[in-house]
């Protein structure tokens, strides 16, 4: 035991200083907002790819009755309004230069982690209930023409998967988002102390 108190107190009074200099900080949060920006815009573009789909199947096929058509153009409305939040927030972290003005975009970036947190919390569930309110009108129609045993297992499928994006998928994103965003804020944190130590 003597020992290990004996390394304990020798790790302890060796202790480094890390000294990152604010052009490396900058280089390294730099790589990361790029990284954000891009992932934004796949969400962007991946949602606006689907908007086109679902709009063009309300196009370009006919359906006998009125509840498929109600709930394709409710899916196609949930889809065009999660895009425009979507879009909404890429603006947040796009429309500041960070080398020029790290204090405003750190501002911005409290408020898009503010903003997401707000999308995949409240936002989330409306979008949710309004596409499955829509799969749920949509399958009236679609479903009637399969036997018993293929409907309950494409209604059992959407609940289990709609479910299981709900939570552990969801979950599981909102907590490395979190963290990502958490250690981008750090980084512009210590840059901004770090230009006004040397201003």
């Amino acid at each position: 035991m003597q020992d290990f108190e004996n390394i304990q107190s020798l790790w302890q009074s060796h202790s480094v200083e890390l000294k990152i200099s604010s052009g490396e900080m900058l280089d390294q949060a730099k790589k990361e907002v790029n990284a954000i920006r891009t992932k934004s815009l796949l969400n962007i573009g991946g949602m606006l790819l689907s908007f086109i789909a679902i709009s063009a199947a309300l196009i370009y096929f006919e359906f006998d009755a009125w509840t498929t058509n109600l709930g394709i153009g409710i899916i196609v409305l949930a889809v065009a309004i999660y895009t425009f939040l979507l879009y909404r927030e890429h603006r947040l972290i796009s429309r500041n230069d960070f080398t020029e003005h790290p204090g405003a975009f750190l501002a911005k970036l409290h408020e898009y982690q503010l903003s997401r947190f707000n999308l995949y919390n409240k936002l989330y569930w409306f979008y949710v209930a309004a596409i499955s309110i829509g799969f749920v009108l949509f399958f009236f129609e679609t479903l009637h023409n399969l036997g018993l045993w293929t409907q309950l297992s494409i209604l059992i499928f959407t609940v289990l998967w709609m479910v299981f994006c709900a939570t552990i998928l969801r979950r599981a994103f909102m907590k490395k988002e979190k963290e990502r965003i958490d250690l981008l804020i750090e980084k512009f944190e210590r840059i901004s102390a770090q230009f006004q130590e040397q201003a």
